[in-house]
C-alpha cells in the first residue's frame, strides 16, 4: 500500500519508519530550505546531505517519481523536493498523511488520495481529511479523532524532566543562524549556544543539545533554532521520541481503521460441538471462558461490521456489550454453510458495499489480534485474494474472502464451509503465517490434561 507522506521533519520521520517497518511504501516529500530542530533523527536532512540515516532506517534524496521509485526497490525511503506535492500525480497513493506541522492547513485536500490523514491542529477529520492525530502531549496524544479538530496549538511545549517553555532555544533576532554548540553538545544554564542576526541565544537550562538548526540558514527572530533536554541523555539525541512513535502508532491506528472499514467479521459460533460432548465454548480456560477468547481480541479490531452467529444466549449477550451485531442460528443441524451464509447477509445488509470478510471459529482461543489485523493488512494491500492464517504452508482458520467469491461461498450447502473454495482457487490464497497453537481449535477435552 502506497503512503505519501508531507514532511520530513522529525515526526514525519517517526511516522514514516513506522509506516516502512510495517510493510507500507513510503514516499516523503520537503522544502528546498528545511526548518528541522531535530535533525539528527529527521529525513530532512537528506535535503542538504544527500542521504539521511535515522535508526537504521535511510532515506536519499531524489529529483523525480523515477528515481524515487528505484530508491524504494533498494529498501530505502525517497525525499523530494516537492513543496506543493506534485508527486501525487504520478506517485497515486492510498494514504496521505500531512505531517508538516504548520499548525494550519496549508494545501491538503480531503480528495487528494483515498484516505487522508492529518498531523495535529489545522485540520477537521470529515472535512479536509479523513482523520486527525492528535500531537499535544496529554493523555489523547497520538490519539485518532474521526470527527472534528485536534487541541488547538497553545504554544506551550510539553513537559520534559520538569521543564517545559526552558527548554527551547528561539531566534533572539532576524538574520543568519550561526551556532555556538552542536547537536549532542553538554551545555550549562546562561551559556551561549547560537547567534541570531548577531545576536546570542542562550540556554536556560543544564542538559543535552537534542536539536540546532544548521549554519547559514535565515531566521525571523522568535522561531525555534533549537532545544536542550534536562534528561542529559546523549542516546535520546539520536533516538526517534516517545511523541513521535507514538504519533507513528497512532497514524498506522487511522489507517488501519480507515482501510479496514469496508471489511467485515464472522464469527461462527453455534455448532454442536458434538466431538467434545457439550458445550465447549462455555468451558474456562486461563481464567475465561473459551469463547471470551476471541471476543476480546475480536473487539479491539477496528473493521467495519462485526457479526456472530450463534445460539447460546450467554454468548448473545456478551457480544452485544462488545458491539457485535448479533445473528441467531437456532438450526445447527443446517451445517457450517448456513451459519456462514447467515453471517455474510448480515454484513451485506450493514454494508453493501463491503469488499470482504473475515471468518473465524469461536473455538480457537489462542489466536492473536496481531494475527487477525496481518490477515486485514494483507487483504486491503491485495484486493481480489483469499488470505488464510497457515503453518508452514498449511491453511487453517481464520480466512478472508474477497466479495468476488461470495456468489460461490452463498450456494454452499451441507458442513463444507469455504473448503471447496480454496481448493477451486489454490493460485489466489495468500498465505499469512501463524503460530502453530494459534491455529488449534478445541475438538476434544484432552487440552485439560495436556495443560
Amino acid at each position: 500500500m502506497k503512503v505519501l507522506v508531507k514532511g520530513a521533519g522529525d515526526l514525519a520521520s517517526g511516522v514514516a519508519v513506522q509506516l516502512k517497518r510495517r510493510g507500507y511504501q513510503v514516499i516523503m516529500t520537503e522544502i528546498e530550505t528545511p526548518l528541522t530542530v531535530r535533525r539528527q533523527v529527521a529525513f530532512s536532512r537528506a535535503v542538504y546531505e544527500k542521504e539521511a540515516v535515522v535508526e537504521d532506517e535511510k532515506a536519499v534524496l531524489v529529483e523525480n517519481y523515477e528515481q524515487a521509485k528505484n530508491i524504494l526497490k533498494e529498501g530505502n525511503l525517497p525525499v523530494i523536493i516537492d513543496p506543493n506535492a506534485e508527486i501525487l500525480k504520478e506517485y497515486k497513493p492510498e494514504i496521505l498523511v500531512d505531517a508538516i506541522i504548520a499548525k494550519r492547513n496549508i494545501g491538503t485536500k480531503i480528495t487528494d488520495a483515498p484516505y487522508v490523514i492529518g498531523l495535529g491542529p489545522g485540520f477537521c477529520a470529515g472535512k479536509d481529511c479523513h482523520a486527525v492525530i492528535e500531537t499535544m502531549r496529554g493523555e489523547t496524544l497520538a490519539k485518532p479523532i474521526y470527527e472534528g479538530e485536534a487541541i488547538v496549538n497553545t504554544g506551550v511545549p510539553g513537559m520534559i524532566g520538569g521543564y517545559a517553555k526552558e527548554r527551547l532555544l528561539k531566534a533572539m533576532g532576524d538574520g543568519m543562524m550561526n551556532p555556538q554548540a552542536s547537536i549532542g553538545d553538554h551545555v550549562k544554564k546562561g551559556q551561549i549556544v547560537a547567534y541570531t542576526g548577531e545576536k546570542p541565544v542562550i540556554a536556560q537550562i543544564d542538559g543535552i543539545v537534542r536539536g540546532m538548526l544548521q549554519e547559514g540558514v535565515q531566521v525571523k527572530k522568535g522561531l525555534k533554532i533549537g532545544d536542550v533536554d534536562p534528561r542529559d541523555d546523549e542516546s535520546l539525541v539520536y533516538a526517534i521520541s516517545d511523541k513521535s512513535n507514538a504519533i507513528g502508532e497512532g497514524v498506522v491506528e487511522a489507517i488501519e481503521r480507515l482501510t479496514f472499514q469496508s471489511f467485515g467479521i464472522v464469527i461462527l459460533a453455534a455448532g454442536k460441538s458434538k466431538r467434545y460432548g457439550s458445550n465447549k465454548l462455555l468451558e474456562i480456560m486461563d481464567g475465561k471462558k473459551m469463547y471470551q477468547h476471541l471476543l476480546d481480541k475480536i473487539s479491539r479490531v477496528s473493521v467495519g461490521t462485526k457479526v456472530i452467529v450463534t445460539r447460546f444466549p450467554e454468548i448473545e449477550e456478551v457480544a452485544e456489550d462488545n458491539k457485535i451485531a448479533v445473528i441467531k442460528n437456532d438450526d445447527p443441524d443446517r451445517g457450517i454453510s448456513y451459519s456462514l451464509k447467515l453471517g455474510m447477509k448480515k454484513c451485506m445488509q450493514e454494508d453493501p458495499k463491503m469488499k470482504g470478510i473475515l471468518f473465524i471459529v469461536c473455538d480457537q482461543p489462542y489466536i492473536r489480534r496481531q494475527t487477525l489485523k496481518n490477515i486485514l493488512d494483507m487483504a486491503a494491500k491485495n484486493p481480489g485474494k483469499i488470505i488464510a492464517a497457515a503453518y508452514h504452508g498449511k491453511i487453517g482458520n481464520p480466512v478472508f474472502f474477497d466479495h468476488k467469491y461470495w456468489k460461490e461461498l452463498l450456494a454452499l450447502t451441507g458442513d463444507i464451509g469455504g473448503k471447496q473454495i480454496l481448493k477451486k482457487y489454490e493460485d489466489q490464497i495468500l498465505f499469512c503465517e501463524a503460530d502453530k497453537r494459534e491455529l488449534q481449535d478445541i475438538d476434544d477435552p484432552s487440552w485439560k490434561k495436556e495443560k
